[in-house]
């Protein structure tokens, strides 16, 4: 037992996706609370794929695959806020034009490149246990100033949340905060896509605090909660992909499911066996 957890650790590569995925796990759970309380699960999904055709650009001129995804992430997702406000449309009407579009592209671009493009297919479906010296230190600096902003803003961001009248009332900028929101939201999303690729990435921002919901309702244990389940899924979940040399983002979601499941049917609070038991421990009036 003690060599199936030490032995990969002899392996560079898995020791710079352990940490890939540890700094992606807290970023993702942090951030994901906010997104999961907000009710915004769609926009993870959407913001993911409009990064895509960043990606691509990104290989057809040598850059950075993370600066790329990044400008086309945070670029949509700022401008779905303005023409939702602006164009007085629903936020849901411009996220689906919009994404939808960002995606389209993406996919146009990728049809012009010829023969098979390992690395970008890699970005679909995720492939952690790839990742260079040079990417994770990226990852390592862009998720350490996401979860910097939010440590420093973590209470304006929560009233915004909450009681966005109320905050705008009390003299916050919560329009602002909304924008700076979605671009932290596109930060993180950008960090994941190498871990689980632009399919799975929405599991990886909102399971873990969907899986702490269950468990607490306090907004400071549930961001911890999250992390926690975050972090310890993306670290079975690596080690099992590991392993049984299957896809390391696929594993990690899956586990993250699991733990999602048990905190459904177990939670003390909101688990299923939880309300069955007080359903029959209600008394029929005669």
């Amino acid at each position: 037992m003690i060599d199936l957890i030490l032995g990969p650790l002899g392996y560079d590569i898995f020791v710079r996706s352990l940490l890939a995925v540890v700094m992606v796990g807290v970023a993702c759970a942090v951030i994901g609370t906010y997104v999961v309380l907000k009710g915004l699960a769609f926009i993870g999904d959407a913001i993911s794929h409009a990064a895509f055709p960043g990606v691509v650009i990104a290989y057809l001129l040598g850059g950075s695959y993370l600066i790329g995804a990044g400008i086309a992430a945070v670029s949509t997702a700022l401008a779905t806020r303005y023409i939702t406000r602006r164009g007085h449309l629903r936020s849901d009407t411009s996220i689906g034009v919009l994404f939808a579009g960002m995606f389209a592209l993406g996919i146009f671009l990728f049809s012009t490149i010829r023969g098979y493009v390992g690395d970008l297919f890699g970005f679909l479906v995720g492939n952690v246990l790839a990742i260079s010296p040079t990417d994770l230190v990226a990852l390592v600096i862009l998720a350490s100033g996401t979860l910097v902003v939010v440590a420093i803003l973590w209470k304006e961001l929560l009233y915004a949340t909450f009681d966005p009248l109320g905050a705008a009332a009390s003299g916050l900028k919560v329009e602002l905060l909304e924008y700076l929101f979605l671009g932290l939201v596109a930060l993180t999303i950008v960090i994941s896509l190498q871990a689980v690729g632009i399919i799975l990435v929405v599991a990886m921002l909102v399971t873990p605090p969907a899986a702490a919901q269950m468990l607490t309702v306090r907004f400071g244990r549930l961001i911890g909660l999250a992390v926690a389940i975050s972090v310890a899924s993306s670290v079975i979940g690596l080690y099992l992909s590991f392993w049984l040399d299957v896809a390391s983002g696929a594993t990690i979601v899956l586990t993250q499911t699991a733990a999602f499941l048990v905190a459904l049917f177990l939670g003390p609070r909101r688990g299923m066996l939880a309300r069955r038991a007080d359903t029959h421990h209600v008394q029929v009036p005669e």
